[in-house]
């Protein structure tokens, strides 16, 4: 039993919740509040779950590390699935090489994950973003061995509010809007308590997306008479 348990340690199959992941490399997310609360950044590999609505700024919550991480590594930048047409112009603008980013759509779910799974362990990419809904454990435990062979980030998006406790994320956030940005908690953190909660300010970077109403912006109709 002890040399099957040391085998399974020895390929990262089991986590041991005693052992903290203080130390290890991060990469920046681009949001100082963010870092802090993911204790340095986003982690050097492994799969990340975020479970939010669509269109609350959950991919431009992303787009300062990766974009960052592109300069740094010049790898692809995969995205899987994406549930709208994703915006060039905006990209280049944002700094982002576009040739180094690449949009694969599937007809299954099943292609989805194989997709993301081959993109992972290849080693060309830093990052596969995928859109997908109800993953089992052991399609997560693929996509976690791929992502530690590749040295990438694994990043699902589900909008589904399934229980997920049991999966073995290295990272899961639960996103709700807000008036400046978004509202981000972490239900997993391999290594670390859960729990934590911040609301994530996004106006330095996007202001027209979180613009106050004030007395600049707001048309008041006039009162008809009445008869």
């Amino acid at each position: 039993m002890n040399s099957i348990l040391h085998q399974l340690k020895h390929h990262n199959l089991v986590w041991q919740g005693k052992v903290s992941e203080t130390g290890k490399q991060r990469w920046t997310s681009g949001f100082n509040e963010l870092d802090e609360l993911l204790q340095g950044g986003w982690p050097e590999h492994g799969v990340v779950g975020i479970r939010a609505a669509m269109g609350i700024g959950e991919l431009r919550m992303l787009l300062p590390a990766l974009q960052q991480r592109q300069h740094q590594q010049q790898r692809l930048l995969v995205l899987i699935n994406p549930p709208a047409r994703i915006n060039g112009e905006t990209l280049a603008a944002l700094g982002f090489e576009l040739s180094q980013i690449m949009v694969i759509c599937p007809d299954t779910p099943d292609l989805a994950l194989w997709s993301a799974e081959q993109c992972l362990k290849s080693g060309c990419c830093y990052a596969t973003l995928n859109w997908q809904n109800n993953l089992q454990v052991h399609q997560i435990k693929r996509l976690q061995l791929a992502a530690q062979q590749g040295k990438a980030v694994q990043f699902i998006f589900s909008q589904h509010q399934q229980s997920q406790g049991a999966l073995p994320l290295h990272l899961q956030l639960t996103l709700q809007p807000n008036e400046q940005g978004i509202e981000i908690k972490v239900d997993r953190h391999r290594g670390y308590p859960a729990g934590g909660l911040i609301r994530l300010n996004m106006r330095h970077l996007w202001p027209q997306l979180c613009r106050p109403q004030t007395a600049e912006n707001v048309i008041r109709l006039h009162k008809r008479k009445a008869g």
